[in-house]
């Protein structure tokens, strides 16, 4: 956590205050501000082997804040918490931010987390930018296939593009046909393509004998979602994210349809 661990809480606050040398009421006022923000006000006398990591992380942040920095580098500050202290501390990081202001540059390999925290992403990969843009954006409209596949879970499914009458259908296994209204017009022509589907893009169809052939090979029950693990005709797999239903969940090996909102 880069705290220093001979020093309580408040000197480790103090620190980079004293080191620029400012008034004594001022280092006071502003250590005693941050550790009121950071919520670390009653532990100010203890010594870090006190705290847990989640208090240490806040430790951390609350003495680099105090200086109020132009730029606040965070590279993963989270990653030795559990997961549990993680969504929370990340939470804390948000509301810090819009509290503070501070421009901070973030880097994470959590994808989740990214999303969480950031007001805009780069995504990179071998050291170049992929795309720049809010979370929604990256999510919803990514660049290329590396920034679908990294931000979130998608299935990325062999298709054909089809013209027909001027207009663009996108044909999934099965021969499912769904039609494409985005697509450019100089493409609009008959081509192998790279289908990018959210799990919660592909739903379960009852009554649509024209979807997605697929069989359920698991269904795992998050609460509010279940995810259900499925392959189709031609042996491709994809993940699906349905709202739980109180009465059901499908059985393995149960065959559906499919449609594409």
């Amino acid at each position: 956590y880069a705290i220093f661990p001979n020093m309580t809480v408040e000197k480790n606050v103090a620190f980079g205050l004293k080191n620029r040398k400012l008034p004594k009421e001022e280092i006071a006022s502003k250590t005693d501000q941050f550790l009121k923000l950071m919520k670390i006000d009653e532990f100010r006398d203890r010594t870090p082997e006190r705290l847990s990591g989640g208090q240490q992380q806040r430790v951390a942040l609350a003495r680099a804040l105090a200086i109020t920095p132009d730029v606040l580098l965070m590279d993963e500050p989270l990653s030795n918490l559990d997961a549990k202290l993680r969504v929370e501390m990340r939470t804390v990081i948000k509301q810090i931010q819009n509290d503070v202001g501070i421009t901070t540059v973030y880097v994470t390999h959590d994808q989740e987390e990214a999303m969480a925290v950031s007001d805009r992403i780069a995504v990179m990969n071998n050291g170049d930018i992929q795309q720049i843009g809010t979370p929604k954006n990256l999510y919803q409209r990514p660049a290329n296939l590396f920034v679908a596949t990294f931000i979130g879970h998608t299935n990325v499914i062999d298709a054909q593009l089809k013209a027909k009458d001027g207009k663009a259908y996108l044909v999934l296994p099965g021969q499912y046909e769904v039609e494409v209204p985005s697509i450019k017009e100089d493409e609009i022509k008959d081509q192998k393509v790279k289908a990018s589907i959210r799990p919660e893009e592909l739903v379960v169809d009852v009554n649509n004998q024209d979807g997605i052939k697929a069989v359920i090979d698991d269904a795992v029950f998050l609460g509010l979602n279940t995810h259900y693990f499925v392959h189709f005709e031609n042996g491709e797999t994809a993940e699906i994210v349905q709202e739980s239903k109180i009465d059901s969940i499908i059985e393995k090996g149960s065959e559906i349809r499919l449609g594409v909102k």
